[in-house]
């Protein structure tokens, strides 16, 4: 049982939380703003007007959006589906979802009935743009130890989230704000930036305990982080499954663009494989390349048959999608019409990428009316799509059809 000292200290933490979302509320309402989200338009589309609609296999996105409804389902009916004005409330989403669980995902022709008979297609566009950008992830597997340390041959942690790490969803205290986060650590009653990743990797985490795991290859941490799960392969020959826990606050800084920026890339030749072979080919400047990304993820074990989402489901590959949720809901599928790399020559010509998918999970990099992460699974051929993927495509979301007619009016239901 906690001592009346620890039941203290642990009231003036949250207290001191609550102060310091209050004081980041103010900050927001009047300092600095960013650019103002206005979001896309939408437009309905008959599904015979979808692109390759009849080609594809349906059921393996029913598949999909059947684990989703698990987690749809248990929500309360007036619990907001972020954003509200697109997604609703759970209740709009509960009469679809009873009747997906029940059918089966392996009929493809029936899972494409469903679709149709219950939702409303509607195209994605923006004043500017008609198309929207596709990039891919995937699970990546690396070598690992649960004992490792400096002079080992498993040198670099990944960290379990530290306990004074606190993050605040700024919409829980104003709907403007929904969709901001802050985090950082209370030092004397303020919220303060918590250590940066450069910082974090020259030890001020250190000798804490907060070693989940040590694994062998400081890049391929690196790239996990990328990722956000991944399985570490142990030296018995097992496999131990990590995902996403926290981040420290900082805003990512993709290193591709740094390269870029160096002069080191071209434009035109920035991928995951150009990045390595620089990374192979400069030793001595991979930290300062690294720590221009002050982000820094933090995991825990899974026990689960794969990746965990934003969502808190489990990703199913070439089917789940991580959006930005200020504009698409988690949960609602949407189809994409555009292309994706060969896995057998990704630098050669593209293929057609015509799929429905489920929006499952976020990312920090994932920003933009019409933007997605396609998740590729394990494997040489999903880590090859993921690396190479930075292709156009068409979003058409599907909505219920009572919601879709909410959002556009009545033509959406025809």
């Amino acid at each position: 049982m906690a001592s009346s000292q620890q039941k203290s200290s642990a009231s003036l933490f949250w207290l001191l939380v609550v102060i310091v979302a209050l004081a980041a509320l103010a900050f927001w309402a009047t300092g600095p703003k960013g650019p103002k989200i206005t979001g896309p338009s939408y437009q309905p589309v008959l599904f015979s007007n979808l692109p390759n609609w009849q080609n594809d296999n349906q059921g393996d996105a029913l598949k999909a959006f059947q684990i989703s409804c698990s987690a749809l389902l248990n929500r309360s009916e007036n619990r907001s589906v972020r954003p509200r004005h697109v997604g609703g409330v759970a209740g709009d989403w509960h009469g679809v979802c009873d009747m997906a669980v029940s059918l089966d995902a392996s009929d493809h022709p029936s899972a494409r009935a469903f679709f149709e008979e219950n939702f409303s297609a509607l195209k994605m566009v923006t004043p500017t743009s008609e198309t929207g950008f596709l990039t891919g992830y995937y699970e990546p597997v690396i070598e690992g130890s649960f004992e490792g340390g400096e002079g080992t041959d498993y040198p670099y942690p990944l960290y379990r989230k530290p306990p004074e790490l606190v993050s605040v969803n700024l919409g829980q205290f104003r709907s403007d704000l929904n969709g901001r986060r802050i985090a950082g650590e209370v030092v004397n009653g303020q919220l303060v930036p918590f250590a940066d990743r450069a910082k974090i990797n020259s030890g001020t985490l250190s000798n804490r305990d907060l070693e989940l795991v040590w694994v062998k290859d400081r890049v391929a941490a690196f790239f996990l982080h990328i990722q956000g799960s991944g399985r570490i392969k142990m030296p018995d020959g097992s496999f131990h499954k990590v995902g996403y826990s926290s981040q420290n606050g900082h805003v990512y800084k993709a290193i591709g663009a740094v390269l870029r920026d160096w002069g080191e890339l071209a434009p035109d030749n920035i991928s995951m494989g150009t990045i390595r072979k620089w990374l192979d080919d400069n030793p001595d400047r991979i930290d300062d390349l690294l720590h221009e990304n002050p982000s820094y993820i933090f995991f825990r074990s899974l026990e689960t048959s794969g990746p965990v989402g934003s969502q808190g489901v489990v990703l199913t590959p070439g089917r789940s999608l991580a959006v930005d949720r200020r504009h698409i809901p988690l949960s609602a599928p949407i189809y994409l019409s555009g292309t994706y790399p060969d896995a057998s020559n990704p630098m050669g010509e593209a293929l057609p990428f015509n799929r429905l998918v489920v929006a499952q999970d976020t990312g920090g990099a994932i920003r933009g009316e019409m933007r997605g992460d396609v998740f590729w699974g394990m494997g040489e051929d999903a880590e090859t799509i993921a690396g190479h993927m930075q292709n156009p495509a068409t979003f058409f979301l599907l909505l219920p059809k009572d919601l879709a007619a909410r959002l556009v009016g009545d033509k959406a239901s025809s």
